[in-house]
């Protein structure tokens, strides 16, 4: 079981990855994390990517049961809260975010508004770091070589305004750890912005970020400052309950 257990980490932390990479990963002989891998693969946990060379990944099973076990911890009553007030102050879909060890954000829970159009962010639903509002308010508040680690080689472009530049993203980040707060307009999702504060640990590392959501055709760029001011005070208010 604990030999299993490192198979999947390393895979998870190094995907998509070769049965040599493991085996050198975890210091097991090949043949035993061959007969691992196929395990995993049958009950779903982790996948093979075909080519010259088979590569393995996390599969469904992983993905399907990540957001289920990251709501179980104190950050989702913490935040539900301060998360459902703040939808009834802006009448927006405000949701919450976490980075996980597959270095991306996954939502982990959402307060729609009433409006008949309105963002949708399912929950599971993963997005890169670097692209996004909820990304930039976790990284900002991150040592640098952790930023690099996360988002190394990753640094794709989801749209034209996706910031795909280490130094533009470092650059970014400062801005965004001064004011508090982090914008995403039409950079991820067409039409789509966002405005996200972090969550922080007692000693101001990152837990997670929570967002409002706002369809580009309802967003006011003159009250980006009232906005982002509420976002991060509903940030605050998850810290300081976490304790």
């Amino acid at each position: 079981m604990t030999r299993s257990l490192g198979v999947l980490e390393a895979v998870a932390q190094h995907q998509p990855v070769t049965v040599a990479e493991v085996s050198k990963i975890v210091g097991v002989p090949e043949w035993t994390v061959r007969r691992i891998l196929t395990a995993l693969n049958e009950a779903g946990w982790l996948r093979s990517r075909p080519g010259p060379v088979t590569r393995w990944e996390i599969g469904a099973r992983v993905l399907a049961v990540r957001p289920a076990a990251l709501r179980s911890t104190s950050l989702f009553p913490a935040a539900r809260e301060p998360m459902v007030r703040l939808r009834d102050l802006l009448n927006e879909t405000i949701h919450l975010s976490v980075p996980d060890a597959l270095n991306e954000m996954v939502v982990i829970d959402r307060v729609d508004c009433d409006h008949s159009v309105r963002t949708f962010h399912a929950l599971g639903e993963t997005s890169p770091p670097h692209a996004t509002a909820t990304g930039h308010a976790v990284l900002a508040h991150m040592p640098v070589t952790e930023v690099d680690e996360s988002v190394q080689g990753s640094l794709g472009a989801c749209r034209e305004e996706t910031v795909t530049d280490m130094a533009e993203l470092h650059a970014e980040l400062v801005r965004v750890r001064d004011r508090g707060y982090a914008v995403d307009q039409n950079r991820y999702r067409p039409s789509v912005c966002t405005v996200a504060a972090p969550v922080l640990d007692r000693d101001g590392l990152p837990l997670a970020a929570v967002a409002v959501s706002v369809p580009d055709s309802r967003f006011d760029p003159g009250r980006l400052d009232e906005l982002g001011q509420l976002v991060k005070d509903t940030g605050a208010e998850i810290t300081a309950r976490l304790g």
